[in-house]
């Protein structure tokens, strides 16, 4: 560019100030913007040497371009400067406009610092605005949209060497580079806005490239999966309702994926595992629970929830993991059953009868018929009362024994020997008169038939509800709710009528006779006791009777 000292600016050098600013704004990358801006510093503003140092992240600041010599720029392009080390030179020298001109005889202060800087020789000024080898001028450059700049925030420093006149700039030269440094602002602005806008289309590629085959997965392991999935809404009016199905729970429940979107699980669930079902939680929630087949039977599935979201703010579904477990549900019925009932009669054995027993009956004790149940003082053997009237039970577990008795209704037993129209739990203790000789002639092969038909003939004469245990031997027991005394005598001679009936055993006719006990059990009395108790009027039954007809024949 021509001196300032001319009247006027040629109009080849104000187009090649143009061309140049319009280079910097449609270079294809920042990189390639910085290194225009370093350009035409050289090529348009009359500088041998020009150098772009670039803001990091980090605030420090980065050589990223330089041109006019290509050993300086080799040397020092890459190297970094403290942001305070250009903050001080930024406040010292002169200030010509936005620009910052350090003379030589100041700048002598500089050597030491860490700002990457080249070294230029020539000789020492003849006259005073003749440009020194050690002058410095500095060109700040801040984001644009805030006018004179300096209010912006800083993103670089331009840094020019050894005008071609060899004179300090003029009023011209100042102007010249400080719009250029606004302009250069604006470019590496917009070059920096584009270069992040390409890494986030980038990387905004890369992640639906990577959610598409998420997706696409989830898409796979859910249609392919060897068990049952559902997906379903969460939330709402519709909540629980089947938006989705794979072919494995289809094929599980006998239903089209078209008409599992009718329903919801708790259409779909067994009656009496609803509250099952609604215990389970949403998140991470597991349950063992029946399902309803197409044909009307219910199947034993393990059920597993759990929480996804259809984007980062948008509506949450439940997954839903459905397994079949009718086998292992089936084995483990079969193993409480046996553990529970007698392998030879099928009837519920000793344990299971007094745990049916025992569940009837909490540890009050019944003062008299149909009267409120006083706690009982364990250590002086009579009702405990506080001050104010209320009872307490002192003995083990008290507090706690109750609390599981809120909705518990107490059994009572008829007193008397009279039939005062009391009904209480009667228990029929029987024991089998003659087994032993059939055993004994016969064989254990007609005993177990005897035993077996005997059972049968018993669970066949009391009511639903009522419970046919075998304690084992020839001993049975029949617990029957609800029953006055001459009811429970009437069942007793019923049962002992079926009994005596010939049994057809190992190919021959064979009789036996059957004793009763009757009991009565109520609460304040355990399940032994009350056992007991039957047991001893069934012994006082069979030694009333003569020893002949204890047998049917």
């Amino acid at each position: 560019m021509e001196s300032e000292s001319e009247p006027y600016v040629r109009l080849a050098s104000l187009r090649q100030l143009h061309q140049v600013m319009a280079d910097m704004n449609t270079a294809r990358s920042l990189a390639d913007t910085l290194q225009t801006v370093a350009n035409g510093v050289v090529t348009a503003l009359g500088y041998e040497l020009a150098c772009v140092n670039l803001v990091r992240p980090d605030g420090d600041l980065v050589v990223a371009a330089f041109s006019g010599n290509q050993a300086a720029e080799s040397l020092i392009t890459g190297r970094v400067g403290s942001r305070e080390s250009w903050e001080r030179r930024l406040s010292m020298g002169e200030t010509w406009g936005d620009l910052v001109f350090i003379p030589h005889t100041e700048g002598w202060v500089l050597d030491d610092d860490d700002v990457p800087q080249w070294y230029t020789d020539g000789p020492a000024p003849r006259f005073e605005d003749e440009w020194h080898p050690s002058d410095r001028l500095f060109a700040p450059m801040y984001t644009p949209g805030v006018q004179g700049g300096q209010c912006g925030e800083l993103i670089g420093v331009l840094s020019v060497d050894r005008p071609r006149n060899g004179r300090r700039p003029g009023a011209w030269g100042r102007e010249a580079l400080q719009m250029y440094a606004f302009q250069a602002a604006i470019a590496i602005s917009n070059a920096r806005l584009r270069s992040n806008m390409q890494r986030a289309l980038v990387r905004l590629e890369r992640e639906q490239q990577a959610l598409r085959a998420s997706e696409e997965s989830f898409r796979q392991a859910f249609e392919y999966a060897p068990s049952g999935m559902a997906i379903a809404e969460m939330g709402g009016d519709q909540h629980g309702r089947i938006l989705r199905t794979n072919d494995a729970l289809c094929r599980l429940l006998g239903r089209p994926a078209s008409a599992m979107r009718r329903y919801s699980f708790s259409d779909l669930v067994h009656p009496e595992d609803i509250g099952t079902l609604l215990r389970t939680s949403a998140e991470g929630g597991r349950a063992e629970l029946r399902l309803g087949r197409r044909d009307g039977t219910y199947l034993w599935v393990s059920l597993r929830n759990s929480v996804v979201a259809d984007a980062a703010d948008g509506p949450r579904f439940l997954l839903t993991h459905v397994e079949d477990i009718e086998e292992r549900k089936r084995r483990e019925l079969q193993l409480a059953h046996r553990a529970s009932h007698d392998s030879l009669t099928g009837l519920p054995n000793s344990a299971e009868l007094r745990s049916r027993l025992s569940s009837r009956l909490c540890q009050q004790r019944s003062t008299h018929t149909g009267a409120a149940l006083e706690p009982v003082d364990a250590a002086f053997g009579h009702p405990a009362f506080d001050a104010n009237g209320h009872g307490f039970d002192f003995r083990p577990g008290g507090a706690e024994a109750f609390e599981s008795f809120d909705h518990h209704v107490h059994t009572v037993a008829p007193e008397g020997e009279r039939d005062d129209g009391t009904k209480g739990l009667a228990v029929l203790f029987c024991d089998l008169d003659g087994f032993k000789s059939i055993n004994d002639r016969f064989g254990h092969n007609a005993g177990d038939a005897v035993l077996i038909e005997v059972a049968r003939r018993l669970s066949q004469c009391v009511r639903d509800g009522d419970t046919v245990a075998r304690l084992g031997g020839d001993e049975f027991v029949i617990l029957a709710d609800g029953l006055g005394k001459a009811d429970a005598a009437d069942l007793a001679v019923r049962l002992r009528s079926e009994i005596i009936q010939p049994i057809r055993a190992e190919g021959r006719a064979v009789r036996v006779g059957a004793s009763f006990g009757i009991g009565w059990a109520h609460c304040g009395m355990t399940a032994d006791e009350v056992l007991k108790s039957a047991d001893e009027r069934m012994y006082v039954e069979k030694r009333s009777r003569p020893k002949q007809h204890r047998r049917a024949g």
